[in-house]
């Protein structure tokens, strides 16, 4: 019980991972930590993208439901049900690379594009 609980709270963060990656840059414009925090996200996710490897919460949610129970094939709560079809979305992998350097292209005209606009204005 304690892995499935621990494996549903993996996925709860991946998901708020993938928030943060795709809004973050709003709240980076006005923090620089979490600015920094953004960048590297959004590297990794990058990198991850080009070399075709998984995110490493994937591998510690994959064990955890594992260690709970090797023959499901699938455990969790509804919620959990959901937010996994959106964190594990089947698209191909040039769209979500495709999708992730359009994210990394927006973030960056939030931070430096805009950013300079707004020290002009200002």
């Amino acid at each position: 019980m304690l892995y499935r609980l621990a494996a549903d709270g993996v996925v709860l963060v991946h998901f708020l991972w993938i928030v943060f990656l795709i809004i973050g840059a709003f709240i980076g414009k006005k923090y620089r930590a979490v600015k920094i925090f953004h960048v590297a996200g959004l590297g990794f996710a990058v990198i991850m993208q080009i070399f075709g490897w998984y995110c490493p919460l994937t591998y510690l949610e994959i064990w955890l439901r594992q260690k709970h129970d090797p023959s499901l094939s699938y455990s969790g709560s509804f919620i959990i049900h959901y937010i996994e079809k959106i964190v594990y979305i089947e698209l191909s992998p040039w769209i979500i690379f495709i999708l992730t350097l359009i994210l990394v292209s927006i973030s960056a005209y939030l931070y430096f594009v805009r950013s300079k606009h707004d020290m002009n204005a200002g």
